[in-house]
């Protein structure tokens, strides 16, 4: 198979360059003395796609490694608390106002004021493309005096505060923004300082000596990027790294339980179909393609049990969602194998990045293509097909989703995956009914109306069968618990090395 081929071809090559770049951050270059056991050493799965722009996937990446914050953080809850702004207030439906912190500074020294988180926000709002968060909202900030900042959205957005802690949305100093570009090396505010970026190789962090809050227990981070699964988990295995990202399920029973941690996500995998142009812009052969898709099978030849079995795009990890699913409505009858037969080869394509997703397409091939589909994989790194799955240039595209990794909340997900304006729509999908499910969550202000609207329109959503669920996932990340202290196991992928976190 194609597939097998090219993850052969990988693994000696993304081996060796996870070595190098490990011996080369131990060297003495101005990130700390050679040798120095209390750095840490991390191995992270998704290298820089947009050169750690904070308009992209890259923005994650950041604030996993501590580098990047926002007005707002969130809580174990998903709920807003205080992080470069103490406080805040509604004054109106579409007007909030928010209090910065009082001595916070940019890691190049200079002042975090209300200027420079207008600055921040306003290049955010321009951005192209416009960041998920932002998807189905506008913004506009203005600074009202030295130390507070009003923001005004185009509508009532009763999640605002939430969506301010997107890392997207992360304040930044002037000297981050030159010549067009955004570059956060040295001009965030959080306990780690991004010093140098080895293009999509490696990165070394140092400790943020100003701080606001409490100062990094471990001197830096030498951060290796490897998408390759199995070289992050013998990485590990071989006392390479402290902290190895996303931990392959394969690998995980050869590690041992003192180096897997486990716990349940609000990540959905899911069959994007391009609803727009191909054999899928037919909403009879998008339900062929549903038919087809065996969750169970799934869980237990790929994840070996460490996967849930699809319920829809909201999965255990949202424990609230079961209760109010209903069911699609007016889906369209699946197309016969006769006419299925007959269509010409679609390309499914899935990314390395996550080593169960090119075995979950082998296996969605074998059932595509036993519903009579012709099928062709395309199997990259994901930083290498980010642009064309945007632009729908796959027929079908296979991915990982966290659903609450936006704002905390399942709206923005919603929004910016199934909308007509959504700017991570890979299904190309624009349908009035689910634009109009989507848009009344959004303005539902009371917790449970909200949520309940939500559901609504999940199952507009589904009823298109523009995404198929394929399977909800755990998170599996790896360190040695007898070795490594203060690692973040968090659902919605916000965190994971915190200024708490060192090599005991």
């Amino acid at each position: 198979m194609p597939t097998s081929r090219s993850r052969r071809s990988r693994l000696p090559v993304i081996a060796v360059s996870l070595a190098l770049p490990l011996a080369a951050c131990s060297a003495s270059d101005g990130s700390g003395a050679s040798g120095d056991a209390q750095r840490l050493r991390v191995v992270m799965a998704f290298p820089p796609a947009q050169a750690m722009s904070p308009y992209g996937d890259d923005a994650v990446t950041l604030s996993r490694l501590s580098v990047v914050e926002g007005l707002t953080g969130l809580d174990e809850n998903g709920a807003a608390k205080p992080a470069l702004a103490t406080s805040w207030k509604q004054s109106g439906p579409t007007t909030w106002n928010f209090t910065l912190r009082d001595g916070a500074v940019f890691q190049d020294g200079t002042k975090v004021d209300a200027p420079s988180v207008v600055r921040s926000l306003t290049a955010a709002a321009k951005a192209s493309p416009l960041p998920r968060a932002l998807s189905g909202t506008t913004l506009r900030a203005t600074a009202t005096s030295g130390s507070t900042v009003r923001v005004v959205t185009g509508e009532a957005d009763p999640l605002l505060p939430q969506r301010l802690a997107n890392p997207s949305l992360t304040i930044l100093s002037a000297g981050a923004y030159r010549n067009g570009k955004v570059n956060p090396a040295g001009h965030a505010t959080g306990p780690f300082t991004l010093t140098r970026l080895k293009g999509a190789v490696s990165a070394t962090l140092e400790r943020n000596p100003d701080y606001w809050g409490t100062e990094a227990r471990s001197p830096g981070v030498d951060v290796t990027f490897a998408a390759d699964g199995t070289a992050r988990a013998n990485a590990l295995r071989t006392k390479a790294v402290d902290v190895a990202e996303y931990v392959p399920i394969a690998q995980a029973s050869l590690l041992g339980d003192s180096y897997v941690h486990e716990f349940p996500s609000a990540r959905t995998n899911g069959l994007s179909l391009n609803t727009r142009r191909g054999v899928f812009a037919d909403p009879a052969m998008r339900a062929a393609a549903r038919e087809a898709v065996d969750s169970k099978s799934l869980v237990d030849g790929v994840y070996e049990g460490r996967a849930d079995t699809a319920q829809g795009l909201f999965g255990p990890g949202i424990p609230w969602a079961a209760g109010l699913r209903t069911d699609p409505a007016g889906r369209t009858p699946a197309a016969s194998r006769a006419k299925v037969s007959g269509t010409k080869e679609i390309v499914l394509a899935t990314y390395t990045n996550r080593p169960e997703l090119p075995e979950v397409a082998t296996l969605v091939q074998q059932q595509l293509e036993k519903k009579g589909f012709t099928v062709r994989q395309v199997v990259r790194d994901y930083a290498q097909m980010e642009a064309d799955a945007l632009e729908g240039r796959y027929d079908a595209f296979i991915q990982a989703r966290n659903t609450l990794l936006d704002t905390a909340d399942p709206v923005s997900y919603l929004a910016s995956d199934f909308t007509c304006d959504g700017s991570s729509n890979i299904s190309q999908l624009c349908d009035e009914k689910v634009d109009a499910a989507v848009a009344d969550a959004a303005s539902r202000t009371g917790l449970d109306a909200r949520h309940r609207a939500e559901m609504t329109a999940e199952a507009a959503v589904l009823g298109t069968d523009a995404l198929v669920p394929l399977v909800h996932e755990r998170f599996v990340q790896g360190y040695d618990d007898a070795r490594v202290e203060g690692v973040a196991l968090d659902p919605m992928e916000r965190a994971l090395i915190t200024a708490d976190t060192r090599v005991g």
